[in-house]
């Protein structure tokens, strides 16, 4: 068959697995900077050194492993931190199976997947201390509770400090204890235990390898330029394999840097600060950026001087003139003045608003995964790109459209290195999700002829109509989300009767502060009025089968994942 995905473009180093990957590194980035941790006193990212995180893993992996922890399940739980990439590598690369977990998870939630997969340590941030102080009696199996905040003089019994676990760690190693730097690691042997956000169903765990996430770095880093120059602001949940492959073990791999984000409204003050240059993110927030960027420029009168340098530059670059740092100066200021590359992922994003970043002087890319594909499938390049697309398929990833209809749509299926072993506990589960010998994503889509892959929509998001006709809500959300009066959306099928179809409906939760200042008020008449004339407007680009036939304005934000997807099973029953 012909393959249709990237070739190698750049050189990058080969790795079998991630303790290689960090041995490798050290070699190579001994002398860089790793991680820029901001310290709460002077509140100045502060540089940690490649070779001394790898001491410091060591210590922690060499503790541990002092514990009785050798070939154990290990939980590591806490918001972005150095502490949290120091626990995720010390497990990975000789203690045993590190399995992250969400902080923001109910006590119900943690408490499932610790029946699920039966730890005997956790490690954890203060923020969950209150949690985990209340379900340590529960679980005859967990021997130790290693606090990441614990004060060494507050530590007994089963709960430890971090501090005195890395202290003790180093003693062990200063004393000649090889235990944990002579452990070969089983590349095939599953060692990371994800558990999925569960977008449309219960969350399933999981199971990857070393060979799994290897594969996927390599390839994801031919395809897009990454040097030890960049730095890397972390923000998305660490937990999510999105950010701990692309965001933190691969700036890992390629010698760049890691800072960690304070929050979300620390954004651009923190990208500033740490003279980011790449920041990883989804749908909702490049969107907000973008949309937040034209409201100010409407607000100051400055909209059309925009929209007309953006015509002038890209004029310009037909000729190979390349003005856009000067031309678009505040805007590139406004978001740190150091950002080269936006990457979005999770979802789908409008083109236009990767369009905008370009034409601005920020390369913007988009790529497509799952948990289940360490995460990456597909990915645009920086030398071959379609905003509208999900990208090509990566290196050494084949990708086909399984039993596609009259319009070239089907589900998106797989093959790859990169591909999860299984889910944990559930053989049926993983049969049926390899179903002819391909991962079966779950995800609609189409390829043109260039191998680019289109994601349409959810397979179990699809509104099947009387007459047999598929409606993807997903393409229909994109088209509502380009408007400045959205925040969110969602678009389901309603059954309106049981002898009747099913009518297309949109729940939306406006910006309700874009409604007044266009407006005057955002009473109940304005907004009903604002999204009838969206809706309008947007059903004459549909077909008639799409068009929206019902419109239920929200008085608040959807229920969503910790990557910013909304939980559609959830709000659905909801409606």
């Amino acid at each position: 068959m012909e393959r249709k995905g990237f070739d190698w473009i750049h050189e990058v180093r080969e790795i079998k697995d991630i303790k290689d990957l960090l041995y490798s590194g050290l070699k190579v980035f001994g002398e860089n900077v790793s991680f820029k941790v901001k310290n709460k006193q002077t509140a100045v990212y502060e540089d940690i050194l490649y070779k001394d995180y790898v001491k410091e893993v060591e210590a922690l992996g060499t503790f541990l492993i002092s514990l009785g922890l050798k070939d154990k399940k290990v939980v590591v739980t806490g918001e972005n931190r150095y502490q949290w990439a120091t626990s995720y590598m010390a497990v990975v690369n000789g203690v045993g199976m590190v399995v992250p977990v969400d902080k923001e998870l109910p006590e119900n939630e943690i408490i499932n997947i610790l029946e699920s997969c039966k730890p005997s340590a956790i490690i954890y941030s203060g923020r969950k201390e209150d949690v985990i102080r209340s379900i340590a009696g529960k679980f005859d199996y967990i021997e130790y509770f290693i606090g990441m905040d614990l004060p060494p003089s507050e530590q007994s019994g089963k709960f430890i400090s971090y501090e005195s676990a890395i202290s003790k760690g180093h003693e062990l190693l200063s004393s000649g204890n090889r235990d944990y730097l002579d452990i070969e690691i089983d590349i095939n042997k599953v060692l990371i235990l994800l558990y999925t956000s569960a977008t449309t169903s219960t969350s399933k765990a999981v199971m990857l390898t070393h060979h799994n996430l290897a594969s996927n770095l390599m390839a994801m880093s031919s395809v897009l330029y990454i040097d030890p120059s960049d730095v890397f602001l972390s923000l998305l949940p660490l937990h999510h394999t999105y950010e701990c492959t692309c965001g933190f073990l691969c700036p890992l791999y390629r010698g760049a840097s890691i800072a960690y984000c304070e929050g979300l409204k620390y954004i651009v003050q923190n990208l500033k600060e740490a003279k980011a240059t790449v920041m990883l993110g989804v749908p909702l927030l490049f969107e907000g950026m973008y949309k937040k960027l034209w409201k100010s420029a409407e607000k100051s009168g400055s909209a059309p001087k925009l929209r007309k340098a953006i015509k002038i530059s890209n004029f310009l670059l037909k000729l190979k003139i390349d003005l856009r740092k000067k031309l678009f100066k505040a805007i590139y200021e406004g978001l740190g003045g150091y950002v080269r590359i936006f990457i979005s992922g999770a979802a789908g994003i409008s083109p236009e608003v990767a369009e905008f970043f370009r034409n601005v002087g920020l390369s913007f890319y988009q790529g497509y995964g799952l948990t289940e594909c360490s995460p990456i499938l597909a990915l645009n390049s920086d030398t071959e790109f379609e905003d509208a697309a999900a990208g090509k398929a990566l290196p050494d990833v084949e990708i086909q459209i399984w039993e596609p209809n009259s319009e070239g749509i089907g589900e998106i299926v797989a093959k790859g290195e990169n591909i999860m072993v299984g889910y944990l506990n559930e053989e049926q589960l993983t049969r049926e999700a390899f179903e002819g010998g391909f991962f079966h994503t779950g995800d609609m889509g189409y390829m043109d002829d260039r191998g680019f892959v289109y994601i349409t929509g959810r397979k179990k998001s699809v509104i099947v109509t009387k007459n047999g006709k598929n409606i993807y809500p997903e393409e229909i959300e994109s088209l509502i989300n380009t408007s400045k009066y959205v925040l969110e959306s969602m678009v389901f099928g309603k059954e309106v009767d049981k002898n009747d179809d099913l009518s297309v409906t949109l729940s939306v939760y406006p910006d309700l502060e874009a409604i007044e200042n266009d407006f005057g008020n955002a009473e109940k008449a304005t907004v009903k009025k604002v999204f009838d004339d969206l809706v309008r407007e947007i059903n004459k680009n549909l077909v008639n089968y799409k068009n929206i036939k019902e419109v239920i304005i929200r008085d608040k934000e959807f229920v969503k994942t910790t990557t910013s997807k909304i939980k559609r099973y959830i709000e659905e029953n909801k409606a």
